[in-house]
Parts: C-alpha cells; sequence; structure tokens
C-alpha cells in the first residue's frame, strides 16, 4: 500500500512509471513531475482506466474514496465511467433548468385555461417580482429562505395580496417542476403561513405624495387600452368616487374652452340615499383643472362621438367594467396598497396636511366639501354644494400641480402599448389634437 510519504517523495524520471496502491488503484508520475491517480477495472470483459484527479489536489485518501464509490458502481453491473459522465451531464441540465426557463414552460403550458388578460398578468408579475433575483438560479437548489426573500420584498412595498398570489404562482412552478422530474420538493408550499396576514376594514391606500406619483406612473405604463390610463388619471385628479367617473358623460361638463370649467355630476349619480339623489340644487361640482383638462383633450379623440367618457370596450353605451382600473392597479404590483376608491383618502390626507402648513381657516371644511362629504348633522338649507368655489379651484390647482409633477403628458398615455402580443387587437388609435384644440361643442358655466 501507498503512504502519504510514498507519494510525496515520488520523483519523476524520464519516462513515466507507476507506483500501485490496493485494489489496482495507482499512482502515475510524468516525467514533467505531474502526479495522476488512475484505476484499472473490468467492464463486460474489456480492460478500461478512470482517472480521480491528480495529486496533491486529491489526496491519498480521497482517491482511495473515489476507488471505492467507483468499485460500488462496478459491482451493480454499470460502467463507472459512464457513470461519471451522465452525472456531469445531469449536473449541467440540471444548471440550465433555471427557475425562469421552468417558469416559463410552466405558463406555456398552462395559458390556454386562462384568459389572455390574466396569463399577461402572471408572467408580468414574475417578470417583475421574481426573475430578477432567482430566475438565473437553478430550480432544484432553490430552498424556503431564498423564495421568502422575494415575497418579502413584495411586502415591503405594502403588496401584501401580491406577495400571496406570488408565492401561489411559484409553488404551481415547482409542481409542474416535480412532475417533469427536474426537481423533488416545493420549498414555497408552506410559505403562506408566514406571509403577513391582510389587513381587513378600511380600503388600502397609498397616502404618500411620491409613492402614489410613484404607483400611478407603473399603473400607467401597463398594457391597457389609453381610455383606462386616462380614467385612472381623471380619477387621482378629480378624488372622485370611482362609480362617478365611470358613469362620467360628456354632456355633464360645462365651459371647456372657457375660463371656469366644471365637472357638473347630477344629483342622482352620487352616492346616498334617496334623499340625497332627489335633493334641490344637489349636483357636485368638480373645478377642473388645466391638468384635468389635458385629460380630456386626449380623451376626445377617442370617446367624444359618444355619450361616455369611459365606455366599456366591447359595449361603448355602456360604461367600463367597475374592475378595470383595480386590475390595471393590480397588474402594477399594488394589490392590497391601493385601490381606486384609495384616491379619494390620498387626496384628503396630503391636502389636508397641505392645509395645516400653508393653508387657509377653513380649508378643511373646503376638502370634505370637494369629496362630496355630508356633514353628519345636516341642517336644511345650510349645506351649499356650491359653496367655496373659487377657493374649491385653488385647492384643486395645487393637488393638481402635487400629483403630476415628473407624470408624463395625458396625450403620451394613448401612444403606449395597448396589447402583449398574440391580443386579437391592435388597434390604432387617433392622433392627439394640438394645443389650439377647442371642445367643439360645450355650455357656457353657469
Amino acid at each position: 500500500m501507498l503512504t502519504d510519504a510514498k507519494v510525496r517523495s515520488a520523483k519523476p524520471r524520464p519516462k513515466p512509471y507507476k507506483l500501485a496502491d490496493t485494489n489496482r488503484l495507482f499512482l502515475l508520475v510524468t516525467p514533467s513531475g505531474g502526479k495522476l491517480w488512475r484505476w484499472n477495472y473490468v467492464y463486460d470483459g474489456r480492460n478500461k482506466t478512470m482517472a480521480f484527479g491528480a495529486y496533491p489536489l486529491v489526496s491519498l485518501a480521497d482517491a482511495r474514496g473515489k476507488r471505492d464509490d467507483a468499485f460500488t458502481l462496478l459491482s451493480e453491473g454499470r460502467d463507472p465511467s459512464v457513470a461519471r459522465k451522465m452525472k456531469i451531464e445531469a449536473n449541467l441540465e440540471a444548471s440550465r433548468q433555471t427557475f425562469e426557463r421552468i417558469a416559463r414552460q410552466w405558463h406555456e403550458n398552462a395559458r390556454a385555461q386562462w384568459a389572455k388578460v390574466h396569463a399577461a398578468d402572471i408572467i408580468r408579475s414574475l417578470e417583475r417580482d421574481v426573475f430578477p433575483t432567482i430566475g438565473d438560479l437553478p430550480i432544484a437548489q432553490l430552498t424556503p429562505p431564498l423564495i421568502l426573500a422575494v415575497l418579502r420584498e413584495i411586502e415591503a412595498r405594502g403588496a401584501v395580496e401580491t406577495a400571496k398570489r406570488v408565492r401561489q404562482r411559484i409553488s404551481a412552478v415547482f409542481v409542474y417542476a416535480i412532475a417533469q422530474g427536474i426537481c423533488q420538493t416545493d420549498p414555497a408550499e408552506k410559505l403562506g403561513k408566514v406571509l403577513k396576514p391582510l389587513r381587513k376594514g378600511r380600503q388600502p391606500a397609498i397616502t404618500d405624495l411620491v409613492p402614489l406619483r410613484r404607483m400611478i406612473n407603473a399603473a400607467e405604463e401597463d398594457y391597457a387600452r389609453p381610455i383606462t390610463r386616462l380614467a385612472l388619471r381623471m380619477l387621482a385628479l378629480t378624488a372622485v368616487r370611482p362609480s362617478e367617473l365611470r358613469g362620467a358623460r360628456w354632456e355633464e361638463f360645462e365651459d371647456l374652452n372657457g375660463k371656469l370649467p366644471l365637472w357638473r355630476i347630477p344629483a342622482w349619480r352620487m352616492k346616498g340615499d334617496l334623499e340625497r339623489k332627489e335633493e334641490l340644487n344637489g349636483d357636485h361640482l368638480v373645478p377642473l383643472t388645466s391638468q384635468a383638462l389635458a385629460v380630456l383633450r386626449a380623451l376626445w379623440p377617442l370617446t367624444g362621438q359618444g355619450e361616455l367618457l369611459f365606455p366599456s370596450n366591447r359595449h361603448p353605451h355602456r360604461p367600463m367594467s367597475e374592475n378595470a382600473i383595480g386590475y390595471l392597479l393590480n397588474r402594477a404590483g399594488y394589490h392590497g396598497h391601493h385601490v381606486p376608491h384609495g384616491f379619494r383618502a390620498a387626496f384628503s390626507t396630503i391636502m389636508n396636511e397641505w392645509a395645516e402648513r400653508e393653508g387657509k381657516e377653513h380649508d378643511r371644511q373646503v376638502i370634505d366639501l370637494m369629496l362630496a362629504h355630508v356633514p353628519t348633522e345636516k341642517v336644511e338649507g345650510a349645506y351649499n354644494r356650491a359653496a367655496y368655489m373659487p377657493r374649491r379651484r385653488e385647492l384643486a390647482t395645487v393637488w393638481a400641480g402635487l400629483l403630476c409633477d415628473g407624470l408624463p403628458e395625458p396625450s403620451v398615455l394613448t401612444q403606449r402599448p395597448t396589447k402583449v402580443v398574440g391580443d386579437r387587437s391592435r388597434r390604432q388609435y387617433p392622433d392627439q389634437p394640438g394645443d389650439d384644440f377647442r371642445f367643439p361643442r360645450w355650455r357656457q358655466a353657469a
């Protein structure tokens, strides 16, 4: 048997020579001084030699261990050299089976069972929240802590519901990989129990200005109809209720070419009981800023020939779906963090904070009036819905300036891609009017 001392002291000779160990293991010493471990064996009646590496990177003990492992394979009727090559190839193939590669295969395999918009939403959520972190890692090597780190990043921006949905999608990818024999376990399976619970009760809303602008910009970059993007911007600017926006009709707008543009929402379309809807002079008045007029100007070539500002894609005489804006926010990654109704909370919080710093004495009441909040103790004749209109215009201008800082012009929203690749519609939208555009028909302000 060889010893470490014998191996270490072996000197090169003019010709290669061997130093034998037990069970046909030997050290081949080359004229250049190399010391290479080799093992001779017989498989299927043929003499073969297997290399185990070079000394001292592979010690005597390591070489004997490799020999014993190879002999075990040989005793099972397997060729150790072939088995090693197959293992190397399997390891290489496993490294090629990255999470992103398998996830895209899973998505392609399952997409036929989903609506096209939902299928696009699924792959977009993975591209946005998962692939940048673990997409290039072999799926078989992913562990629960690695998956949890991805989900914690989503939770950190407040998108708790999105984190839960992404976990479900990651788990589905692993189930697909297990069925394909690519991995053995699903490290995302148990993580749902350690994610943050959903907040119930008050509707979620972003009430900080910078994250609010970031959210609007992210949603407006989505593959949505220009009409839906413009609806989102108009909702944010006016802080009306989503149902009031969806039902908006061109005939409700006044003096769009004048100095006092106004949106008069009829009392019957406002939230409240029958008494509220039948209230005399109960229309809700929304002063329009230059930013809101820019939205209407971009919207006019799209829907100006109809009755509704924001009609359904399939039924032009019906309002757009009540879920359209909400889905737009969800696809941007804000499910559970901000809903369409949340723009009212954002307007109230941000403008009341502004009023404390720079406002006037009655600005809080004016802000409530702009939100169409009815006083708790309503006194007949004392609640004038048209009150403080000059100040309401000033506050609306302040809000629009704060909100739109850094956001693209509404005309840009009509030029962005509208559909994902493969969707049936690739509609061409009309060119936008220039700065000298005047609305063709309009009533003057009352």
